[in-house]
Parts: C-alpha cells; structure tokens; sequence
C-alpha cells in the first residue's frame, strides 16, 4: 500500500514532460563525458563514487519536476541539493571546493527554508500536499496571504536559481564541482527552481497581481546586466561561465515574468508566447551552456589551468574543443542562426507586442527591458571574443598550453553532439515553437487552438499588427550564399596566383611573441571603466629597482570589488556571529540558570494561554 501510494505522488504533464526532456538532452552527453575527464584525475574507487553520485543527482533532478505532493516535493528537492553538495565537494582535498560547499549547502538550505514555509501557509488552507488539492484552496486564499506565499516562493526558488542578489554562490559551487557536473549544474539543475516557480506560483497558487510580475522583471532585468558585467571582467573561465548562468537565468525570467504580466492584462495570446519565448531560452542555454562547460573541462585537463590569461594557441592543438566552444561562443552571444538568437528573438518580440497592447506606464517598462536585453546581448558577445579568442588564438602564453593535446573521443563526442543540437534547436525553431505552445498553453490552462498564432516550416509569427516574421533556415541560406560569393569574388578579383602570405602585423615588434599579445586584463579594461560606478575597480602596483633609475620588475594587478559580498553578505554574517556570542554567555553551563530559563519560559505561556 505504501509502494502505491509513493508511485501515486508522482506523475506526467506537460510541462514534466518537457523539464525531463531538457534533463536527458543534457545529462546524457555529460554522462558520456564523464567517462574519459574522471580518468587520471581520480582514483578507480573514486571515479565509482562519481558515477553513483552522477546517477543520483540525475535521478533526483527527474523526481523533483514530476512530483505531484509538495511533501514529496520537498524531500526530492533536498536530496538534490545535498547529492549537488557532495558533487560539489568533490575534490575535497582542495580547500577551495570545501568552502564553495559550505556556501552552497548554507544558501540553498536558506532558500529551501523559504519553500517550506511557502508551502506550509498553503497547507493551511488545503490540510492536504497534494497539487490538485493546494491548487484549490489557493484560489480561495486571502489575497495578502498569497501575496506572502508568492514572496516566499520567490526567495526560495531563487536562491536556487541564482537570480540577484541570491546568487552568491553559483560562482563558487559551479567553478570547483567537477566540469560534467558543472554542466549539469548550470545546464538543468538551476532551471529546477524555474520550474519551481512555474508550478508553485503560476499553476498552483495562482497569479494574483500585475505586480508579481513585474517583480520578477525588474529582478531578471537586474541579473542579466549584473551576471554579464562581472563575466566580463572574469579570467577564470568556469568562474566567467557561472556568471553567465545568472546572466541567462534574468533572460528566462524576463519571459516568465512578462507572461505573468501579460496574464494580469488580459492578453492570453501574449501570455503564451513570452512563456514559449522563455522556455525556449531555457532549453537552449541548457545546450550551449552545457557545451561550454565541457569545453572549458577539456580545455583544463589538457592544461590543468582555468586561467584564460594562462592559455592562447589551443585552437591549432584542440581543433575539436575549440570549434566546439566557438559554436557556444555563438549560441550564447545569440547570434543567427543557432538556438539561442530564437529565443532572444522571441522574447524581444514579447516586449515590442507588448508595447502596442498596453497602457502607457507598461510602454515604457517594456521598451526599457528590451534595452536592457539588447544591450546584455552585446556585452554577452564582447565577453566571448575575449573567452574564445584570448584562449584559443594567437600564441601560447604558457608552457601548459604549448604541451596541451586534444582530449579522447568520448570528450568529443559530447562537444560535437551539443554542437549539433545548437544548429537543430536554431533551425528547427518552428517545430520546436509548436511543442513549446502546447507546453505553455497548459500552464495557463489556454486553449491554445484559437490562438491567433502561424507557424509553418520557415516562419515563426504571432499574428499581431501585421505580423512579425522570422526563419532561421533562410537566414542560414542567406549567410552562406554571402559568404560563397565573398570568397568567389575574391578568388576572382584576386586570382590565386596573387596570394601572397606574410607574417602578421607586429606594430612595430622586432620580435612578436606571446607577451606582445593582447591580455584579457586588456580587452576587459574599457568595460571596467564604463563600469566603474558598479565595479568599483582598484589596482596594486609594485615596483623592484636595481636603482633610482632602472627597474628590474614592475607588478601591476588590478581587481574588481564584489558588491553584494562586501556590502551584503560579510555584514550579515558578522551581526550573526556577534549575536551568537552575545546568546553564548546565556548558556554558562549553570543548571540554576537554565532551571530558571525554563520557569520563566512556563510562566510566560500560562500567562499568555489565561489571556487569549
């Protein structure tokens, strides 16, 4: 009896369906991956220990997003966070990987907290766990009470998220957990707490105000610049790739957050189209996301480094990984036509539609987001000019990079196959747009038959104000037609005859070597200065004189301040640690004390039950 009633505490909708299908497109090549990267890092028990924490963590990732008993729920969703714990703690001889442990496991039981007492508040009303149930008493709910729930739900599933200013720990856990399992980390596990805050607070408790939505917004606006601009000053590439998951997690929500908006509007259409256009930058940063954690992991057993500054001229030794990572590269930076430009796309057109169907304050909020993603999506593109090209090109900068060779097959393969499925997800973006409607019509309980929608082999429009079109595979045939009658033009112009080959421009080096090359310190300096009112860069100077006049060595480095950790966190964790040791004289170890704690406290309550 009890076997039923578990198996009863799990089951399929669409959108299950679709959060375990993003689940295996991920997992399965990093599981592949896995295979080769443990090998000569690890030890035969340890690589055991791995492959049993990898199936763990995957299975319980699949039990969290088809639980249908929030009491269920809240057990799947701790033991992911404590087997992502130890996955994190992986190498926990490095003192590093112990203390982003400690910090992940103390901020995602933080936010679990915030969930259970969201649940708890509708438990209440419901005296039940079960979804159908909660979803019944929600409607019935006090509108302050949800308001509560909703902010609950919010800061719990965020924290997981890692939305701003919760997301102090991702650039900590993600870096030091294995490169497999970063990639599964970033790529699915974060857009559990999406899926969270899809299923708790839109289909069960319910969207209540207008403002909900715009909070989610404002705070997915807020991660997409802070996330991108602290990417870009990064030089460790995990470090720089965790950024970027903040950065992406703002992109997503911006498309749940305008279809709450959309919802509280009375615009349905709109509502489901901002959901397809944020489930679709879901999948797709679960693709290149996922690639580029994997290539940064080729990328660090070839050279054991994870310092770009450290790296330069990969790309003639690993051919593989840096095609690879180029194409993440370019997914990434939403460029035309791989996955992540449709969805960027989409939610730009959710905010432009937006704007002709809504009142005047909602203009101007509208126009202002899609600003503030246009202008993430070119710093996102600077911030990997700067990743591909100061690793993968030009000369080696280190002896690790010179010696460095390309990893084993398995290790390609996965790269090669997310690659592939970034193209797929680009192209195909009008099939996959058909899926995703259904998915998102569901959560909103919208028949998504009598949608105004067309979607054909090619284009992609929500018929609205005349219709906005877009086909990636004519854009991919346009890019390639330019670039066949550029390269014949001047096969033509030219002649092969004429080619003539030189050495590169050295501007005016007698000898061009790896020190003459330009540095990520370089290319990321006029971003810090535009940046500074926010970074609030400072820089370290030491000089070593032979005498007055000469030096023989000059140091110069220079660094960024971590707001949220200075300014937020350290004061927060210091008030905890003085009002601990100010609660630490209350317990002297006197018996007579504590005999008179407990009938003080008797007291109070006789008091206190005799009044009310």
């Amino acid at each position: 009896m009890l076997y039923f009633n578990i198996i009863r505490s799990f089951s399929l909708d669409p959108l299950s369906v679709f959060f375990l299908a993003v689940i295996a497109l991920v997992c399965l090549p990093s599981a592949i991956y896995s295979t080769s990267y443990l090998k000569g890092h690890y030890s035969a028990k340890k690589i055991i220990l791995g492959w049993i924490g990898l199936s763990a963590f995957v299975f319980s990732m699949m039990l969290v997003v088809t639980a249908n008993n929030a009491f269920c729920f809240i057990i799947v969703w701790e033991l992911m966070s404590l087997v992502s714990y130890f996955l994190v703690i992986f190498d926990s001889e490095h003192e590093k990987s112990v203390q982003a442990g400690i910090i992940y496991i103390v901020m995602t039981h933080i936010g679990t907290a915030f969930i259970i007492g969201a649940i708890l508040v509708m438990y209440k009303y419901a005296l039940s766990f079960d979804f159908a149930a909660l979803k019944q008493a929600c409607a019935l709910m006090p509108p302050r009470i949800k308001d509560l729930t909703f902010i609950l739900l919010l800061i719990g599933f965020g924290t997981k998220a890692g939305i701003v200013p919760l997301h102090i720990w991702l650039p900590y856990a993600h870096p030091q957990a294995p490169s497999h399992i970063s990639s599964l980390m970033s790529g699915v596990m974060i857009k559990t707490a999406i899926y969270g805050i899809i299923r708790f607070a839109i289909m069960i408790l319910g969207i209540n105000s207008a403002w909900w939505g715009s909070v989610i917004l404002v705070i997915a606006a807020i991660s997409c610049l802070v996330g991108v601009i602290y990417a870009l000053m990064e030089h460790d590439i995990k470090k720089l790739l965790a950024y970027h998951s903040v950065e992406n997690i703002g992109i997503i929500l911006l498309g749940v957050g305008a279809s709450m908006l959309f919802v509280k509007l009375n615009l349905p259409v709109l509502a489901v189209f901002a959901m397809v256009a944020g489930l679709y930058h879901l999948v797709n940063h679960a693709i290149f996301k996922g690639l580029l954690f994997l290539c940064a992991g080729s990328v660090y057993k070839a050279t054991g480094k994870r310092d770009i500054e450290k790296f330069g001229g990969l790309i003639k030794t690993m051919p593989w990984t840096a095609g690879a990572f180029l194409i993440g590269s370019m997914a990434i930076s939403a460029l035309p036509p791989l996955n992540g430009f449709v969805s960027e796309w989409l939610t730009l057109q959710a905010f432009f539609l937006g704007m002709l169907s809504s009142p005047v304050g909602i203009k101007i909020f509208m126009g202002i987001l899609a600003a503030i993603l246009a202008l993430t999506g070119g710093l996102a593109a600077a911030c990997f000019v700067k990743a591909f090209g100061i690793t993968f090109l030009a000369m080696p900068r280190s002896k690790y990079a010179a010696d460095a060779k390309e990893v084993p097959f398995s290790m390609k393969f996965a790269m090669v196959f997310l690659s592939i499925l970034t193209v797929v997800f680009g192209l195909g973006s009008s099939v996959i747009i058909k899926l995703l409607t259904r998915v998102s019509a569901d959560v909103f309980a919208i028949d998504a038959k009598a949608m105004n929608f067309t979607l054909n082999n090619f284009v992609l429009c929500p018929k609205q104000a005349g219709g906005i079109y877009l086909s990636t595979p004519i854009i991919a045939l346009a890019l390639f037609l330019f670039m066949g009658v550029t390269i014949l033009a001047l096969y033509l112009i030219l002649g092969k005859a004429k080619r003539r080959t030189g050495r590169t421009w050295d501007c005016g080096y007698y000898k061009l070597d790896s020190r003459t090359e330009y540095t990520a310190t370089a290319f990321s300096k006029p971003f810090r200065i535009a940046f500074d009112f926010f970074l609030l860069p400072y820089r370290k100077t030491e000089k070593i004189r032979e005498s007055f006049y000469h030096i023989k060595s000059f140091k110069y480095e220079t660094h960024t301040t971590s707001v949220f950790k200075i300014y937020i966190y350290e004061p927060v964790v210091k008030l905890i640690l003085r009002t601990a040791t100010a609660l630490k004289k209350m317990q002297p170890g006197s018996i007579h004390l504590y005999i008179a704690y407990i009938f003080i406290t008797i007291l109070a309550l006789i008091i206190f039950m005799n009044k009310f």
